[in-house]
């Protein structure tokens, strides 16, 4: 055996860097072969073992091989050297003791350097790049941090403020987990472990997540993810799936102003169909076979002959063929292009043809799932200079889809009057329109046309292929109550003003810009209290104005409140105004626990829904228990004397902003109203909480603050509406909207909602 010693690292590195996964490795690392190498575990070479694993599993880290071949190991004896005498057996194990204790020394003393990284390099680093909005270099550093100083107080508040809990079920289990921000490059996959894992934390934010597991079929999906969201994935073995499609979970299904329906689980081809599989169809005799042919034309009002029909479908040079093709064939170079130019007759007898269906309206809308996130319309084809080959732009889909917004519009089933609805935007169409439903008459062949294919296990229900006249709520077609009906309405909110019995349960003097209160009172029905944080400006002088918020969606989801945070309204306190915070009935740990009446986030929100997170009934009472949960909050303001209740502002986002029209037309003590991202809602309410019967009866100055691009509350139908209805003088309402999706950008809100309080509350 040579005693050439190999070059070990000079210092102790990270154990991403610094550890050897395997005997090959280690045996690598030595120079030697692994026989040997696993001989010398016998004589102290320190590797260690998985638990729970199986015995060969092993690991071992450079640094510690270096301090056992640094002190005397090297030499090992040959096989079958004469045994040692007793004295040179007592130094030998004096030796190893001593090789032992310098060995822990090492270890101990790498542990405490790497910790003192964690503290005073990586989160200050943590913390900047969360101000920064790079989530995905945050998060890595923090789960690299958190191998050293796993319960650092610094590091789990800075963990809480930009993760959340989540669940990841596969079926079936032990598959890679990989999981990226929406927006961040592939190299910025950070791998979270093997399946199942249970409340890991990821990226509070619109996600990419990869699942691979070898002989599946590796699954890219996205989601907007909310605290305590449950992932489960069925993984497909590979060869077992239709081919380039992707499987679609069913469920029940509401869409907009639509009846609530039940989908059965289906598939949906992954891209929009090519020029290349349309090319195809053409030379499997498709148009010739009248097996594909199944739908009666009409053209203006009038029925055609197969022969007539077939004659409608040519290309400039009077070829059988898509009209955007010449001589039969598609433009050079544009193969895996989207085919458009096809009448809805083309792509139904193409699907028919392949064995599949157009899918439904609401097949089409579930694969999309138009949420919160605007993310998908940055990676879609809206350009305006043509069509790109498919899956180009990364534009994914929650389900594995690509290309749904943009690129070509796709034909689906149903019919609206003589019309198919055609949905998800064209190339040279504006972005909001792949929130937009559309339908065309069915011989239309304009060049941004073209479709996807589904397949259902079993033909889909009647009423999913029936004709669907409209899928917007139309609100010039409809009137508020009349104001002695509106008068009962309003005595529903009204309340008994009993004792508050006010408590402040906890102070907070962490920040440099505020005192948080988190106080507690009696609510208005029932023996419940209302807890509340009031966050106190620490560069103004009081009595202070006071901003009241409603946040957003996310807090029925959320379990507790203790770390909750001013979230977009940090600039009014740092501004010097004071902030209440109230919880809500129905949220963190008022929330609702009930099977019978709770809904789950994907029920909760829908495009233009009211966000309610029990159903009608149910949600009925919930809404006049948040007007009761105001109005008591405002009773506790004005017993203190550090706040000017005469000088009250409400704050609403999103579901805030949805529901503030009903709340502030009920409570008179506002003088100023934000609603940063709301709309009407699409879906009928119960009148007595119809935001159309609220709107006109507010009269304090009401700002709007929404996204051009918001497919949740769209401008012309939402948004505009909502606008027109407030019963306040043009003067005293505006609207503003800014190149965004949902959520408006941070910092032009900031200047137009501070303008606004100083107008109407008075300057700080």
């Amino acid at each position: 055996m040579g005693t050439s010693k190999p070059q070990p690292p000079t210092s102790f590195p990270d154990t991403s860097v610094g550890r050897l996964d395997s005997w090959k490795e280690i045996a690598a690392y030595l120079k030697r072969d692994e026989r040997t190498v696993r001989r010398w575990e016998r004589e102290g070479l320190p590797v260690h073992r998985h638990m729970h694993k199986k015995q060969a599993s092993i690991y071992a880290y450079k640094a510690e091989i270096e301090a056992w071949w640094s002190h005397g190991c090297q030499r090992l004896e040959p096989a079958g050297a004469s045994r040692p005498g007793r004295p040179v057996i007592l130094w030998f194990l004096a030796g190893l003791v001593a090789a032992g204790l310098l060995v822990f020394l090492v270890i101990e003393v790498g542990v405490l350097r790497r910790a003192r990284w964690a503290r005073n390099q990586a989160l200050p680093e943590i913390a900047r790049l969360v101000d920064q909005d790079r989530s995905d270099e945050a998060f890595r550093l923090a789960l690299q941090a958190q191998r050293y100083i796993p319960n650092d107080p610094v590091l789990l508040r800075l963990l809480r403020s930009f993760t959340t809990p989540v669940s990841i079920q596969t079926t079936p289990p032990g598959a890679d987990i990989y999981v990226r921000t929406y927006s961040a490059s592939d190299k910025d996959w950070t791998f979270l472990g093997r399946s199942p894992r249970v409340n890991i934390p990821v990226p509070w934010d619109h996600l990419r997540l990869r699942i691979e597991k070898p002989g599946f079929g590796t699954l890219e999906v996205a989601s907007f993810v909310r605290p305590n969201t449950n992932f489960n994935f069925t993984l497909d073995v590979v060869g077992s799936s239709p081919p380039g499609m992707v499987r679609v979970p069913g469920g029940p299904f509401q869409l907009r102003s639509a009846a609530p329906v039940v989908l059965g689980d289906y598939w949906l081809d992954q891209y929009e169909v090519t020029n290349r599989q349309f090319k195809h169809f053409i030379e499997k005799d498709g148009y010739q076979n009248h097996a594909n042919w199944t739908h009666e034309f009409v053209k203006e009002g009038r029925r055609l002959s197969w022969e007539e029909a077939i004659a409608e479908f040519r290309d400039p040079t009077g070829r059988t063929a898509p009209s955007t093709w010449e001589l039969g064939s598609y433009p050079d170079g544009q193969a895996d292009f989207p085919v458009g130019g096809v009448s809805w007759y083309e792509a139904a007898a193409y699907c028919e043809s392949a064995g599949k269906s157009l899918p439904t309206v609401y097949h089409w809308y579930k694969a999309a799932g138009l949420g919160i996130p605007s993310d998908i319309l940055r990676f879609s084809n809206f350009d305006g200079k043509g069509p790109t080959r498919i899956g180009a732009r990364q534009g994914l889909g929650p389900y594995g889809t690509y290309d749904m917004a943009g690129n070509v519009k796709e034909w689906t089933w149903n019919e609206s009057g003589s019309k198919r609805y055609i949905l998800g935007g064209a190339w040279n169409e504006p972005r909001y329109m792949f929130a937009t439903e559309d339908a065309r008459l069915p011989l239309d062949r304009s060049a941004t046309l073209g479709f996807r294919c589904a397949q259902y296990s079993s033909p889909p229900a009647s009423m999913l292929t029936r004709p669907i006249e409209t899928l917007n709520r139309d609100y010039t077609r409809e009137k508020p109550v009349p104001d002695s009906v509106f008068s009962f309405y309003k005595s529903l909110y009204s309340y008994d003003r009993t004792a508050l019995d006010p408590r402040v349960e906890v102070v907070d003097d962490a920040s440099e810009y505020w005192r948080r209160e988190k106080i507690s009172f009696r609510a208005a029905y029932g023996n419940d209290r209302v807890m509340a944080y009031l966050f106190l400006p620490r560069n103004a002088r009081p009595p202070f104005s006071t901003v009241i918020f409603f946040p957003g969606i996310h807090v029925f989801f959320e379990k507790s409140s203790e770390n909750v945070s001013l979230e977009v309204l940090e600039f009014a306190a740092r501004s010097g105004r004071a902030v209440l915070y109230p919880i809500y009935m129905g949220t963190y740990e008022r929330r609702i626990t009930s099977s019978a009446v709770r809904q789950t986030p994907e029920e909760v929100v829908q495009p233009g829904g009211a966000c309610l997170p029990v159903g009608p009934k149910a949600g009925r009472d919930l809404v006049m228990q948040w007007a009761k949960d105001l109005g008591r909050s405002i009773d506790y303001l004005e017993t203190r004397q550090d706040i000017d209740s005469h000088r009250l502002a409400y704050y609403g986002l999103s579901l805030g902003a949805v529901w503030g029209p009903v709340l502030t037309a009920v409570e008179p003590r506002f003088k100023a109203s934000v609603l940063v991202a709301g709309g009407l809602p699409f879906e009928k309410l119960p009148s007595e909480i119809e935001p159309l019967n609220f709107a006109p009866r507010v009269k304090i100055p009401t700002l709007m603050l929404n996204g051009r691009d918001d497919f949740i509350y769209p401008v012309d139908s939402s948004q505009v509406p909502l606008f027109r209805l407030l019963g306040v003088p043009g003067s005293e309402k505006r609207h503003v909207t800014f190149e965004s999706g949902h959520l408006p950008p941070f910092q032009p809100i900031v200047k137009e909602s501070l303008d606004w309080l100083d107008r109407y509350l008075g300057p700080v």
